[in-house]
């Protein structure tokens, strides 16, 4: 009897660090040279078209500098007129299909929403509200029939809250308890894959996403020497001890860049058209070697929406075309990330056909108390599902369960100590299962 050899197969992941128009004046150009290298230039047109062709002495920074400020890096979409512009083009079926995929499928983008909130300076004019940049995805993606998947990008708020400064720290608001709980309660929708804000990982973030979200695709490793003085010992982005091979992996529990025992996998994802740890040609042929040799990879790579992703795209179908020359034995799939992720790890992707949550709300024989009773048919990835509740003073509320079987049932009373039923609206629930599928329940 023969039996059939199993494809060796690249999962091609474009995940968008999706944040919406972004505003940058020439003079904040100056200043995040100033910020970066030290170097005071006077802001004019034409100082920076010297410092883009390297024509200005910067006393050895030149060619630095010049990464910096590249045309492509700083022509922003600075409001969603130009990103439609955008989209009409790479989201086109002539320009998805231009190269397609080893199964004549043509390109897929995961746009990884973000929500602009909790700021009062905010010179980049960026979108500020919740579900605003969500929202606009979600209906590009509804009226163009495009196969595209909607992730999750979360920035967490500056101590000043200044929109556009770095920040490493989740949990020093709740603000990523509300924009979840809205999510949930207002959209339906719960996150599986995790693209980390300015690629930015910490214990609190790390801790954060073992409860809720089963993939991350912000693995950055990458030779050391190619990064820059501003992002030098593992600033915005500490990914040095981490694999660098394509290959998934799940966390240890003090450090998120080693291999452990932690639940969700991390994958690696790339820059591509920006000034640091960019994907090229020998990363490329990595990850078609991987797959050669254990059947799957996945390879990621991240841009944003505010700048023109079209020679992004064409970039890496180069470099694709270039590697597969290489390795005849193996194809390349332009994916999903949740799906990708299911392939490289289960080695088969099969949505759910139902709903693993249940419940039921019932008063109980206590006066003014009611009892929520969650249970779920399988095990969920997390310990808990996702509590969001809004209040008739229209706010959104984040709590814990009271655990009756781990992964399977809990339970939560509504009573003074928490929300007397009186003065709730709405309570809803999500949770992924153990492949990333998520799942949501509404009282």
């Amino acid at each position: 009897m023969s039996t059939q050899a199993k494809e060796k197969v690249v999962y091609v992941v474009h995940s968008i660090d999706t944040e919406g128009p972004l505003y940058e004046s020439l003079e904040a150009t100056f200043e995040r040279l100033e910020k970066i290298f030290g170097l005071q230039i006077e802001p004019t047109s034409e100082n920076l078209r010297k410092i883009q062709n390297q024509k200005l002495d910067l006393g050895g920074l030149e060619e630095q500098a010049a990464r910096v400020v590249a045309p492509q890096l700083i022509n922003y979409n600075d409001d969603y007129g130009k990103i439609r512009k955008m989209l009409e083009r790479i989201g086109s079926k002539k320009f998805r299909n231009r190269m397609p995929d080893s199964y004549g499928s043509g390109w897929i983008y995961n746009w990884h929403c973000v929500d602009h909130v909790g700021y009062d300076v905010n010179p980049r004019k960026k979108d500020i509200g919740f579900h605003n940049i969500f929202d606009f995805y979600r209906e590009f993606i509804r009226d163009t029939g495009a196969p595209d998947k909607i992730h999750w990008h979360f920035h967490p708020t500056h101590h000043r809250n200044i929109s556009h400064l770095n920040v490493n720290t989740y949990l020093r608001d709740n603000k990523i308890f509300e924009i979840l709980a809205r999510r949930i309660i207002e959209r339906n929708w719960f996150p599986s894959v995790n693209r980390a804000g300015f690629h930015v990982e910490r214990p609190d973030s790390h801790w954060f996403l073992e409860q809720w979200m089963p993939f991350d695709l912000s693995n950055q490793a990458f030779p050391e020497e190619d990064e820059q003085a501003d992002l030098i010992e593992g600033r915005f982005g500490d990914w040095r001890r981490s694999p660098d091979d394509w290959s998934i992996y799940r966390p240890s529990h003090d450090d998120y860049q080693v291999p452990g025992n932690c639940r969700r996998y991390i994958g690696r994802c790339l820059n591509v058209g920006t000034r640091m740890r960019c994907i090229n040609e020998m990363e490329v042929r990595k990850a078609f070697d991987l797959a050669d040799r254990q059947g799957t990879a996945l390879m990621g790579f991240t841009n944003h929406d505010f700048r023109d992703m079209q020679a992004d795209v064409e970039l890496v179908q180069k470099l694709l075309s270039k590697a597969k020359s290489d390795y005849p034995d193996v194809k390349f799939k332009y994916c999903d990330a949740r799906e990708a992720f299911n392939r490289v790890i289960f080695g088969d992707y099969n949505p759910p056909e139902k709903n693993i949550l249940s419940g039921s709300l019932d008063q109980t024989k206590v006066a003014g108390q009611w009892k929520l009773t969650v249970e779920a048919s399988e095990n969920t990835f997390g310990p808990q599902p996702f509590l969001a509740v809004e209040t008739k003073d229209g706010r959104f509320h984040h709590d814990n369960f009271d655990f009756q079987k781990h992964f399977r049932t809990w339970s939560y009373v509504f009573d003074e100590h928490t929300f007397p039923m009186d003065t709730v609206k709405n309570i809803g629930l999500g949770t992924n299962d153990e492949r990333g599928f998520f799942h949501t329940l509404h009282f």
